[in-house]
């Protein structure tokens, strides 16, 4: 059985859409297979509503230190960043930045991230 929300990450629709549309809070592996080979019109539409240009549903979170991972939705204002860490590692555990280069810190980035950017000043 599998969740909601991994239901919705393998099919890379929102959980909003996923419980709008009736999937049960656990599914099996069979449902899910079978929704993945028989799309309902409703999953059809979301699909082909996408453009390549567009900001994924879905995106994977990695610790540049740890390596620790997860899935989270994307913010409009998340910048692109250099580097991902834990918000309990040092900065000093994150590659010192290029020479000529600025860094900063965003906070807040999936459940326990710090995002790390290195621009031109």
């Amino acid at each position: 059985m599998i969740s909601r929300r991994d239901a919705a990450l393998r099919l890379d629709i929102p959980v909003e859409m996923a419980q709008r549309h009736g999937l049960p809070p656990k599914l099996s592996d069979a449902q899910l297979a079978d929704l993945e080979q028989n799309p309902p019109p409703w999953l059809v539409q979301s699909r082909a509503n996408r453009s390549p240009k567009a900001r994924p549903v879905w995106v994977q979170l990695k610790c540049t230190v740890c390596g620790f991972t997860e899935s989270a939705r994307p913010k409009k204002w998340w910048p692109d960043f250099t580097y991902l860490s834990c918000e309990h590692h040092r900065i000093g555990d994150v590659p010192e930045p290029a020479p000529g280069l600025a860094r900063s810190e965003v906070d807040g980035i999936g459940s326990r991230f710090v995002g790390i950017v290195d621009v031109q000043p």
